[in-house]
């Protein structure tokens, strides 16, 4: 079982800013329910190659590393990250859709688990649909 998830809004906002606001790990914690702390550990705010660290919630309130790594990002178009530390190290991506004054998103995990982390796909699968439906919130924020 391969865990993923994806999500797909219209944000009525231009792509760039859309984008800025997205790669920036500053604006995790606004939009992520999950995200406890980001911080960039090296390298140039959402530029490939740029480290975080970055907390999330885990079972029982305890905060567990999840820290990521943009691997590549074209402005206004795509923003590809993968998680380097943590329990589950899933892959994702952001694509963004311009037209006139508004963006079409689409933000896509995915997560290969292999040996014992394979029983942990259902639960994978559900935190991965959370994640990605906070997309929404990026919407609710943007175009307040």
């Amino acid at each position: 079982m391969v865990p993923s998830a994806e999500r797909r809004v219209t944000i009525h906002r231009p792509a760039e800013q859309v984008y800025r606001f997205i790669a920036s790990g500053d604006n995790q914690a606004a939009w992520r329910p999950g995200v406890v702390s980001v911080r960039l550990r090296s390298g140039t705010d959402g530029e490939p190659g740029a480290v975080y660290d970055q907390r999330v919630k885990a079972p029982f309130g305890r905060p567990v590393a999840a820290d990521y790594e943009i691997v590549s990002a074209t402005p206004n178009r795509e923003l590809r990250f993968r998680a380097i530390a943590g329990p589950v190290r899933p892959e994702g991506s952001y694509v963004f859709e311009a037209d006139g004054d508004s963006t079409t998103v689409t933000f896509a995990l995915r997560c290969d688990l292999s040996g014992m982390a394979r029983m942990m796909g259902p639960m994978v699968a559900k935190t991965m649909n959370a994640e990605v439906a906070c997309l929404d919130n990026v919407k609710a924020i943007l175009e307040r």
